[in-house]
């Protein structure tokens, strides 16, 4: 009983820490979106940036707010530019 306890607990962790990590966007960097140019394109749809970086499942990630002032934490593919995952 306390192996299975314990199988749970760690099955659930690693859970969390897969959906904590967010997604994976492209393998490499070929083809990419130079920074400062998506910076510039999503400043013109309106979004203000707090935050910029790019994650470990090679998104890039905006911390900040839309055009409608509210707070976001949004991940782009950056080949496409497009949305792949919003908080």
């Amino acid at each position: 009983m306390k192996s299975h306890a314990i199988a749970v607990t760690v099955l659930g962790l690693t859970l969390a820490g897969t959906a904590l990590a967010g997604p994976t966007c492209a393998p490499d960097r070929n083809g990419w979106k130079p920074e400062a140019e998506f910076r510039k394109e999503s400043q013109a749809q309106g979004y203000q940036i707090k935050v910029f970086k790019v994650t470990k499942g090679n998104c890039y990630e905006i911390y900040g707010h839309d055009k409608a002032g509210k707070k976001v934490e949004i991940y782009f593919d950056p080949v496409s530019g497009k949305p792949v995952k919003s908080e």
